[in-house]
């Protein structure tokens, strides 16, 4: 087991301390990003981020001058200094002091309050049930845990047997078993098309990827075009984190006795930073669905609270209930809503998005045609439902999008919303 910590960290002494307290590996956020040439203007949900980081606008991305090499420096800066602190600790790797808590102790407080507060239970070794009391000691004494395979058994494997359409573009089929331990699956080979071909992936339809089982954490991270994966299943948080153009489709088993739209199917902070791509979902998702999304589209059957914040570009369907807080910081893209509960104006975040009904020809074009692709690629009843009245439903759909862009007409004068294939896959349900 590796333990990773996060939050804040700035200085080659956060890094000491955290390794100290039992860490391996350091995550660096805010300060790598202050080091690139961000000017913590917290302006990045309004799309207008000064330095060109945060924001969709050439304009504005054009001002970014960051480089790789200013990241490098800062840190070989705390790098140099995790080396001056542990040549006074008289230690000569990081691997030495992991877990040495005796190395640490309580600073007095300038006030009596402070006196108050014991710090030493964090500071106690206490060996887990049946394990050797040495354990934290043989790691602190020159024996790190060895890093666990980056890749994985299940990666390697679609690696492996997808290397001939990789090289040739040669459609290949493959149908696997996955589990909850399966983390990231589809990134090392999205990866390795990306070494290859870079944004333009592989043609529609190249790779097609089907599982049975739970899927592990950022199921589909990274998924790079001319890759379907399809999951008969459930899965985890950060399904399509960074989706980059592939497609990904989750639906229950057959046999499943569950009303699909009624039950959660995939976890928090679904599309997360996605580029491009699609999802389709015969079930709901947690928490901040299409977090930061600038490209994707989407069909889901109802989601938890945050949906579509920070959105700047991209459709989402939901065909069902929505959180609270929706369209928070949303500057661009698009959502379409069934609200059969008549509860989203009162769970939207009006500060930046407003509400008018699917009137337009183009909308209703759109909307009927991604539930219709849903439908086909999921076998989802409750999208059929949705189909077969869709005089009554429709009227219950709301479009969602940032103020200023969608008149009370509900013509949009500046968004233009690219459409996806229109060709339905050949790979369908039922």
């Amino acid at each position: 087991m590796r333990v990773r910590v996060d939050g804040g960290f700035q200085t080659g002494r956060d890094v000491v301390i955290a390794a100290i307290l039992g860490a391996d590996e350091f995550s660096f956020g805010t300060s790598a990003l202050v080091a690139e040439g961000c000017l913590m203007a917290r302006a990045c949900h309004s799309n207008t981020c000064p330095v060109g980081v945060a924001t969709q606008n050439p304009e504005l991305r054009a001002k970014f001058d960051g480089t790789p090499e200013q990241v490098m420096a800062y840190m070989h800066y705390v790098a140099q200094e995790v080396r001056e602190i542990l040549a006074c600790l008289g230690y000569r790797s990081l691997g030495q002091i992991v877990g040495r808590t005796e190395l640490l102790e309580q600073v007095k407080g300038e006030t009596p309050i402070f006196g108050l507060l014991d710090l030493n239970p964090l500071l106690a070794r206490t060996p887990a049930a049946g394990s050797a009391p040495a354990e934290v000691s043989s790691r602190g004494a020159g024996n790190p845990v060895e890093p666990p395979d980056s890749v994985g058994d299940l990666n390697r494997y679609l690696l492996a047997e997808t290397q001939a359409a990789i090289e040739t573009g040669q459609p290949v089929d493959l149908t696997v078993s996955i589990n909850n331990m399966d983390r990231t699956v589809g990134a090392a080979l999205s990866g390795a098309i990306a070494r290859t071909y870079g944004d333009r992936g592989l043609p529609d339809g190249a790779i097609n990827l089907t599982f049975h089982g739970s899927a592990g954490q950022s199921f589909g991270a990274f998924n790079a075009r001319g890759v379907n994966l399809t999951l008969i299943g459930e899965a985890n948080d950060y399904v399509g984190k960074g989706l980059g153009g592939g497609q990904l489709v989750i639906r229950p088993p057959l046999k499943s006795t569950l009303v699909a739209s009624e039950n959660v199917i995939m976890g928090n902070t679904v599309l997360y930073g996605a580029t491009a791509g699609s999802l389709f979902a015969a079930g709901q998702a947690g928490e901040r669905f299409a977090v930061r999304n600038s490209g994707a589209t989407a069909v889901v059957e109802g989601i938890g609270d945050h949906g579509c914040e920070y959105m700047t570009g991209g459709v989402v369907v939901i065909l069902g209930r929505t959180g609270y807080n929706f369209g928070a910081g949303m500057s661009g893209g698009l959502a379409f809503v069934l609200d059969e509960g008549h509860h989203l104006p009162q769970r939207i975040n009006p500060d930046m998005v407003h509400l008018v009904r699917v009137t337009t020809p183009a909308d209703l074009e759109l909307l009927r045609y991604l539930i219709t692709r849903h439908v086909r690629l999921t076998g989802s009843l409750y999208g059929q439902t949705v189909l077969d009245n869709w005089s009554t439903r429709l009227g219950l759909f709301w479009k969602v999008a940032p103020q200023g862009t969608v008149g009370s007409t509900g013509v949009r004068p500046d968004v233009q919303v690219s459409l996806p294939n229109r060709t339905l896959s050949r790979h369908v349900v039922g």
